[in-house]
């Protein structure tokens, strides 16, 4: 960790015991420093354990003037670090790109908004591999290459909302050996209309000029059924700006039908993607990308190819 302002009275051991203090009293409630070392003298005993604790627990103001002296990015270098050594990622694990408004983080007294998170979670590890803080949600553009930056996602499927799909942030998810498969809406109106058009155009004939692909997936609970019919084809020669999309592979269309008692409510949702015309992965990525699991579902599968 590199710091801004090196104390020479914290040594490298009091720096693990001030971090490991502060992570466990967070953990159990603390909010401010006062807390944070009140905690650690409470619990001194238990510390001691597995720390060296060599000058007993720090001050309040150790804790403050610490942690004020952290060079956050660094710290973001280092902790993305740990968690590739720890939780290492394998190939085709798609990392989700979102982000999300901390609900009561505004402070309408000093004119503060409200916290506004980018986050990477790793779908199989069920785990958030790093996040950036933002202004406000239109500046995601901005966060989503300083967090990727920061990750090993060589050889995992990226996936991001509408607001991610960008050249740029296709073009690095490339560059750092990655697949993406990126949401598409009004953002990239020009594009979201053109594929649009391609598979309401290749819906008369069920997709047969597209030698398109499908996979069909079922869910069922409490009383709701949603069927959700995945297409995905390779056809992309014909866009005229695919070059500028960096292995711009495929094209795909979610199709989700949901059915509680006698309604019944259809979206279809567009996507743009390097990955192979295959259903069922683009399927995977999809689903993976909204936290879907199959601990937590009920689910009947039925892949097929548009003939």
């Amino acid at each position: 960790i590199v710091f801004g302002d090196w104390s020479s009275d914290v040594c490298s051991s009091d720096l693990v015991d001030i971090v490991t203090i502060t992570l466990c009293a967070v953990i159990a409630g603390a909010d401010d420093w006062v807390e944070i070392a009140a905690f650690g003298k409470e619990k001194e005993q238990w510390f001691r354990t597995f720390l060296e604790l060599p000058k007993g627990v720090p001050s309040h103001d150790t804790f403050g003037r610490v942690f004020s002296l952290i060079n956050p990015e660094e710290f973001t270098k280092c902790f993305a670090s740990w968690i590739r050594s720890a939780f290492p990622l394998a190939d085709s694990d798609v990392v989700a790109i979102d982000g999300k408004t901390a609900r009561r983080s505004h402070d309408r007294i000093n004119g503060k908004s409200a916290i506004h998170m980018v986050s990477a979670w790793a779908v199989r590890n069920r785990l958030i591999l790093g996040q950036v803080k933002t202004s406000d949600k239109s500046n995601e553009i901005k966060a989503i290459p300083e967090l990727l930056k920061v990750l090993d996602i060589e050889g995992c499927v990226v996936t991001t909302d509408a607001m991610g799909c960008q050249k740029e942030i296709a073009a690095q998810i490339v560059d750092q050996g990655a697949d993406y498969v990126l949401s598409l809406k009004g953002n990239q109106s020009n594009l979201h209309k053109d594929v649009e058009l391609l598979f309401e155009d290749a819906k008369q004939d069920n997709y047969k000029k597209l030698d398109a692909k499908s996979y069909t997936t079922v869910d069922g609970e409490h009383g709701r059924i949603e069927t959700r019919r995945y297409i995905i084809t390779g056809k992309v020669d014909w866009f005229a700006e695919r070059s500028k999309w960096k292995n711009l592979t495929t094209f795909g269309m979610v199709e989700s039908t949901r059915e509680i008692g006698e309604q019944i409510t259809q979206e279809t949702r567009y996507f743009i993607s390097s990955l192979p015309c295959d259903a069922e992965r683009f399927a995977q990525a999809v689903r993976d990308h909204w936290g879907r699991s199959e601990e937590h579902t009920s689910e009947l599968q039925s892949p097929n190819t548009i003939s």
